[in-house]
Formats: structure tokens, sequence, C-alpha cells
């Protein structure tokens, strides 16, 4: 990558966010990170440095989705990357209410959808550029109790086919990444921050016997780009 590259990260507040931002940021990427949470995205861009900025975001919002675009433009010049990293966990499985149902793909899914259309066009005037969605084993394995998540999960499947075809004219690739259990915020605070427990719990459903570091997943974020 060259150091005029810009990235926005949706969901960049986040333990994967972040990480995604610092392996695209080793490479030399201008970063926005877009996130609710102002506390910890504020933080985390103090970190990076004059190269980043923290815009509040919330992915059903066209208009905050506008606005992060609109920084990211005019702090930056353009737009080259996105990553769709924004997304709720809200799942009362087979209970799940219609506002549950509705809440959960508004965030995991349109958010993205409707991110990645209103880029596209700005990615185009640099030549082209590259989308990430946010995947994850669930979209192809049942699990107990839960049903918003690997539902959403598995749609985002079937978009990122689409808008990869989609975008190609535009020269934009698109990809998703499909991790197993990551040391996330969700498996942080179920686990009570011990990253022990978690690798004894989710270990043995992983062939290397542990969960997945972000590093991990972010590195990859990082080839796709």
């Amino acid at each position: 990558m060259s150091n005029n590259k810009v990235a926005i990260v949706s969901g960049g507040a986040t333990m994967i966010g972040q990480k995604v931002a610092l392996a695209l940021h080793s490479e030399g990427c201008k970063i926005i990170i877009g996130d609710i949470n102002s506390e910890d995205g504020e933080a985390f861009v103090k970190e990076l440095g004059d190269d980043a900025i923290f815009v509040t975001t919330d992915v059903t919002s066209d208009a905050s989705i506008d606005n992060c675009i609109e920084q990211a433009i005019s702090t930056f010049g353009g737009i080259d990357y996105l990553v769709n990293v924004a997304a709720t966990y809200l799942d009362n499985g087979i209970k799940s209410t219609r506002d549950e149902w509705l809440t959960a793909l508004n965030t995991n899914i349109v958010g993205g959808a409707l991110f990645t259309e209103k880029v596209s066009g700005h990615m185009q005037k640099r030549g082209g550029g590259a989308v990430v969605f946010f995947c994850s084993i669930s979209a192809k394995i049942a699990q107990p109790g839960r049903m918003l998540y690997g539902v959403s999960k598995a749609a985002i499947l079937g978009m990122t086919r689409n808008m990869a075809m989609a975008l190609a004219p535009m020269n934009i690739r698109a990809n998703s990444v499909s991790p197993g259990w990551v040391w996330s915020n969700p498996i942080r605070d179920f686990s009570g921050n011990d990253r022990a427990k978690a690798d004894t719990i989710g270990g043995p459903m992983h062939m290397l016997n542990r969960i997945v570091d972000p590093e991990e997943v972010a590195n990859t974020v990082a080839f796709l780009c």
C-alpha cells in the first residue's frame, strides 16, 4: 500500500476493529474510525496519531454514514478502502421479536450495504478500491440459542458475492472474512476478560485448539485491501 491510501473502518472502536485499523495503518493507510463508541474511539485514534480521526457513526443512520464519508474526504481527500466491522450481537434465538430481527438486520446487513454504496463513487474517482465485509462461521454452522446473528452473517455471504459483481466495473473488489471464535468484545465480556478461559471453552472447536487472535483476522483484512 502507498501512503496516500485512506481507509474507513466502521465498528473501528471494537477490539477487532482496532486491530484492523492498526494493520492498515502499519501499511501506510490514513484511518477513519467510525463507531458509536466515542470514548474508546477517541482514545484509540490518539494512539494512531495525526493519520487517524474518529467520527461518531451509527450505521443504521444514512445521515451518520454520510457524515463519516464527508469527514473522511474533507480530512484526507478521498476513500480507498472500507471495512465493515460494525455489528450487533443482539440475539434471542427463535424467540427474537420483530423489532429485534429488524434491528439486527438493519445493523449487520443494511448498514454495510448502504455504507458500501455510498463510498463506491468516491473509490471510483480514485481509480478503484476494496471493501471487506465481516462474516462468520456462524453463517454456515447452526448454534444453539442463536438465530439473528447467524442469519445476518449468512446474508452477508450472499451480499458480498453480489457486491463483488456490481462493483467490479468500478474496479472495486468486495470480499468477506469468516473467522471462528475471535478474542473480541463479546468473548472478552462472556469470559470475564479471561483469555485462558475463552481458549478452554472455544479451543476444542478449532484446529489450533485456541480461539483466534484479532491480529490474525486483521492481517487477512489488510491482505484483501
